[in-house]
């Protein structure tokens, strides 16, 4: 191991252990750190974490912090991991997939808007963390009745978690662009749809026409989502049911 706590090759932060065997107590937790640079990114944004910002949030130097997180990406990962805390897992699954699987992507888009900065961290490098295994863990299980293969099962998630991480990334890029226009919204709702409008009605684009006269205004958000939510499972159990797989 190199100085200041860094490793010459590549360590999972979860395979390190918190504290040795021998000597004295740590004198701060992980879920210390974890939280302290969550509250940083959660009020001023993910670029506002760094090691010596939460070195100081803790009340430590910034190369003490360093025997506690080798490096700024095993920091992310402990971000991660203290959110996927956040998840309320039932005891047992309620035996239909789909609604337990909405359920989970409701508290998924929940936690990315209580926490903005998690879209842009969302990875597989970060999947595999204690809290992220417990959450697979229930999925697995909830999915324990539907007969297809585990890869199939797993394939689902990830489309699962990519299209609430893209929905909710959209959500608040728009929320940010409201904040930093300086028209209230409602206004700059107002002067895209007549520019819209008078586009439309110049005839050059007769089924973006037919499309926009058929439609019955902007659709809520939530209903979208659900939506959406709904579609990803009943493809994916139409597929698997194709496929001769039963898919209950």
């Amino acid at each position: 191991m190199a100085a200041s706590g860094r490793t010459t090759g590549p360590e999972v932060i979860w395979a390190r252990p918190e504290r040795a065997g021998r000597g004295p107590r740590p004198a701060h937790t992980r879920a210390e750190i974890a939280a302290a640079a969550v509250r940083i990114a959660d009020a001023e944004g993910i670029d506002a974490v760094s090691m010596r910002r939460v070195a100081a949030e803790i009340g430590c130097g910034t190369m003490s912090l360093y025997n506690y997180v080798p490096r700024k990406e095993d920091l992310y990962e402990l971000m991660v991991d203290a959110a996927a805390a956040e998840y309320e897992l039932p005891a047992r699954p309620s035996g239909d997939w789909r609604a337990d699987l909405l359920g989970l992507a409701r508290q998924s888009r929940a936690m990315m808007h209580r926490h903005p900065w998690m879209p842009g961290l969302m990875s597989p490098v970060y999947g595999f963390s204690p809290n992220a295994l417990r959450y697979f863990e229930y999925v697995l299980w909830a999915l324990e009745g539907l007969d297809v293969e585990d890869g199939a099962k797993m394939e689902l998630l990830a489309m699962m978690t990519a299209v609430v991480t893209s929905f909710v990334a959209s959500e608040l890029t728009a929320a940010e662009r409201h904040r930093a226009s300086p028209h209230p919204p409602e206004q700059e709702r107002a002067a895209r749809s007549a520019y819209l409008a008078r586009e439309l009605a110049s005839g050059r684009y007769p089924r973006m026409a037919r499309t926009f006269e058929s439609a019955s205004g902007p659709a809520d958000q939530d209903v979208l989502f659900e939506r959406a939510m709904r579609r990803i499972f009943a493809g994916f159990a139409a597929e698997s049911a194709g496929g001769g797989e039963g898919a209950s």
